[in-house]
């Protein structure tokens, strides 16, 4: 790729009173080249925009003005910092005549502007990877990840502004930790604004975006979220089956019948027409059994009469509720090990070995239920009946014993110690930061409530 900035210039942008110097290009599209640099001693991100692409869409410099003036909407976003227009350029081991060169700033290929966000940080792949099955990651994260992303698009609608073109290539994943990143925010707009070269892409755009009948909003946003979530959940695209099968050639007229003239869901309980190929789509297949029927429920409405009545599609809030809900529900096969998502009193079948799958034993806290097994989380959305969902700071975590397989403990992740009461009524305090057993145990308290452990 022809750099538009060469990596190891240096260049002056008015407003900002150290230079900044191009460390390596990170990738290029359409509407730019996005490169690692330096500002002082840290390494962020700039984003510089093609002339055509700035051409085409006149009204970007105010709306990432006004985005940088409000700030992010959460830590989930890669949100712009600063605009950067060249005020000067200094030299910096610059190739002579190249694309990006200390001479060449506002001088032919390299003119434009651009803007700084956060740079990516080690860990995070794109969303694009796991789709394509080349990315490692549990299902637990996988839920992690969906909830975190109904998480930001919650807190971006809040503000009133909507995404515009959300897709697999805006979104990155921490597997390790089941966190999320969103990049690509220089679309972000208040709902319903007309402004902008860019509505959206091919499989996530709202059926009213893509043929014409409405501007991108917080409404179409919804749409694409669904979208999004399933792709996460299944590795598969919601609208592709039996009917984008037939299709010889997926030029544009067909896909604007696949998505938008005549979108059929795959997994549509009252429209078979195109159901997932065996071979084709083994993926979603597999996947969707997995996980509960609240889930899919909210899949079925969006993509049901939510795709003519934007009214119907699932809320962000929604989303929340039902994520968080099936990782309180998950338990491990005990002979494969396997995660599967069944109802806490329910027993059944292990989606991958097929094993019976007993009922585990639960924390009942006053505002849910949490199956006991190593990984599940306690919340305070558990305690308190009156906090919304969220997951970045437990207060305790289920985990396996060391070195006997069978045995669980519940560590104490708050700030406060709690009293465990046992079968035959001694206590024990569990101080922040140690681990409490729970097979003896019968009751756990602490300042705030009291949790009762069931068999």
């Amino acid at each position: 790729m022809r750099w538009l900035l060469s990596p190891g210039t240096t260049h002056r942008f008015a407003d900002l009173p150290e230079p900044v110097t191009i460390l390596r290009g990170l990738g290029g599209g359409s509407q730019g080249q996005v490169f690692a640099v330096r500002l002082g001693g840290e390494e962020l991100a700039l984003k510089w925009y093609l002339p055509g692409f700035l051409a085409r869409d006149r009204g970007l410099e105010g709306r990432l003005r006004e985005s940088i003036r409000r700030g992010s909407p959460s830590a989930a976003f890669l949100w712009p910092l600063a605009l950067l227009r060249p005020e000067a350029a200094v030299a910096g081991g610059a190739r002579s005549g190249g694309a990006g060169s200390a001479g060449g700033l506002g001088q032919g290929s390299a003119a434009g502007w651009g803007y700084l966000m956060p740079l990516r940080p080690p860990g995070y792949r794109g969303a694009v990877d796991h789709a394509a099955g080349r990315l490692t990651i549990s299902l637990a994260n996988v839920l992690r990840c969906a909830f975190e992303l109904a998480s930001g698009f919650h807190d971006l609608h809040s503000l009133g502004l909507c995404y515009k073109d959300v897709s697999l290539g805006n979104v990155f994943l921490d597997p390790e930790r089941g966190q999320v990143l969103i990049g690509d925010n220089d679309n972000v707009a208040v709902s319903g604004d007309g402004s902008g070269a860019v509505i959206g892409t091919w499989g996530f755009m709202a059926p009213e975006v893509a043929l014409g009948q409405a501007r991108p909003s917080a409404s179409s946003d919804l749409f694409a979220l669904a979208a999004l979530l399933f792709q996460l959940l299944t590795r598969q695209d919601p609208f592709k089956g039996a009917l984008e099968l037939a299709i010889p050639c997926l030029d544009l007229p067909s896909r604007r019948r696949l998505y938008a003239e005549d979108p059929v869901f795959i997994f549509d309980p009252r429209d078979g027409r195109n159901r997932p190929d065996p071979i084709e789509h083994g993926a979603s297949l597999l996947t969707w059994p997995i996980y509960p029927r609240a889930l899919q429920q909210l899949f079925e409405r969006s993509f049901g009469p939510g795709l003519r009545d934007p009214a119907q599609r699932t809320l962000t809030g929604e989303w929340r509720q039902a994520l968080a809900a099936c990782l309180d529900q998950r338990r491990l096969c005990p002979a494969c090990g396997e995660e599967n998502f069944v109802e806490p009193r329910a027993s059944g079948l292990c989606w991958a070995c097929a094993s019976p799958l007993p009922p585990p034993p639960r924390l009942v806290a006053p505002a849910g239920v949490v199956s006991v097994a190593a990984g599940n989380e306690l919340h305070r959305h558990h305690l308190d009946p009156l906090a919304a969902e969220a997951i970045d700071q437990p207060l305790a975590r289920v985990e396996a014993h060391p070195s006997r397989p069978g045995l669980v403990g519940l560590r104490n992740l708050s700030s406060h110690s709690w009293t465990l009461t046992l079968a035959g009524g001694e206590t024990i305090t569990v101080a922040p930061g140690e681990t409490a057993g729970l097979a003896r145990g019968r009751e756990l308290r602490s300042a705030a409530c009291q949790i009762r452990i069931e068999p």
